[in-house]
C-alpha cells in the first residue's frame, strides 16, 4: 500500500500539474473574485518554478557535496542504488539522465576504491512488470570488465526503504561489518542516508549525478524562465516530501 500511495503522490508533486489543475479550475469557477485569485496563483507558480536562479539555489542547498575520487578510501563493498534505467516494451533497458551513478561505480571499482559491488533495485513501475533493473545493471557491469564474482544483485526492492532493508539482509548474510560506500544521485543522498542509517547499515557516502554545479553566469541559465523546470522541480520536491514521509512513518 505504501508503494502504491507513493506513486500516486508523485503526480501531485509536479508544478506543471498544479498549473493544469488551476487552469481547469479557472475555467469552471463562477466567482469572478475566486477566478482572479486562481489566475494570480497560476502566474506566481509559473514564474517561481520556471526561474533558473531559484531552482539552482534550492537544488544546491539540498544535494550532497561533491567528493573527489582522490579523497575516497578503499571499501570492501560499494552499494549502488538503481533508478537510472528505463525499459521498452521488448524489455530492453536504456540508461537515463542518472547514468552517472553507473559510471562512477565502475570508476570506483576499476580504480580500486571498492572491491565488490552490490546493486540494489528491482522494478519501480506501478502498472507494468519490467525486468529487474539490478539484473540489467549487472549485465552492463559485466560488459565493463567487472568480474561476476565481484557483483552482488538484490533484484526485488521497489523504493529506497526496501533498498536499505534488503541490502542489510545481504550484508548480514555476508558478514560484512565494515562501512560500505553508498552510491546514488546527489539529490537523492539525504533521503538515502537517513533510510540506510535507520536500517543499521554502516556506510560512507559517494554522491553522483549532480543536477546543479557551480558554473559561470549567463543570462539564459540564470534569469530567463525555463519551462522545463516545471517538471524538473518534481525531483527535488519528491526528495523533500519523501524524507519527511519516511521520518513520519519511522522508516528514516
Amino acid at each position: 500500500m505504501f508503494f502504491i500511495l507513493s506513486k500516486l503522490l508523485n503526480f501531485l508533486l509536479i508544478p506543471f500539474n498544479w498549473i493544469i489543475i488551476l487552469l481547469i479550475s479557472i475555467y469552471f469557477v463562477k466567482s469572478a473574485r475566486l477566478k482572479r485569485r486562481l489566475i494570480l496563483m497560476t502566474v506566481l507558480i509559473t514564474l517561481v518554478f520556471s526561474n533558473p536562479w531559484l531552482y539552482k539555489k534550492v537544488n544546491k542547498y539540498w544535494q550532497a557535496d561533491f567528493k573527489p575520487l582522490s579523497q575516497v578510501k578503499e571499501y570492501e563493498l560499494g552499494i549502488l542504488l538503481t533508478g537510472m534505467v528505463q525499459f521498452d516494451t521488448k524489455d530492453q533497458g536504456f540508461f537515463g539522465s542518472a547514468a552517472d551513478r553507473f559510471i562512477q561505480t565502475a570508476t570506483l571499482y576499476h580504480t580500486g576504491k571498492i572491491n565488490k559491488i552490490l546493486v540494489t533495485g528491482g522494478s519501480g513501475s506501478l502498472l507494468h512488470t519490467y525486468k529487474s533493473e539490478a539484473v540489467f545493471l549487472k549485465e552492463m557491469l559485466l560488459n565493463n570488465n567487472i568480474p561476476e564474482k565481484d557483483i552482488i544483485v538484490e533484484p526485488d526492492s521497489r523504493n529506497t526503504y526496501e533498498n536499505a532493508i534488503f541490502s542489510k539482509r545481504i550484508l548480514d548474510s555476508l558478514n560484512i561489518n565494515t562501512p560500505s560506500l553508498l552510491i546514488t544521485s546527489a539529490l537523492h543522498m539525504r533521503r538515502s542516508e537517513a533510510v540506510f542509517t535507520k536500517a543499521g547499515i554502516q556506510f560512507d557516502s559517494y554522491p553522483a549525478d549532480f543536477k546543479v554545479v557551480d558554473d559561470y553566469f549567463s543570462i539564459d541559465d540564470t534569469l530567463i524562465p525555463d519551462a522545463k523546470l516545471l517538471k524538473d522541480w518534481s525531483h527535488l520536491i519528491k526528495e523533500v516530501i519523501g524524507l519527511w514521509v519516511y521520518q513520519l512513518t519511522g522508516k528514516a
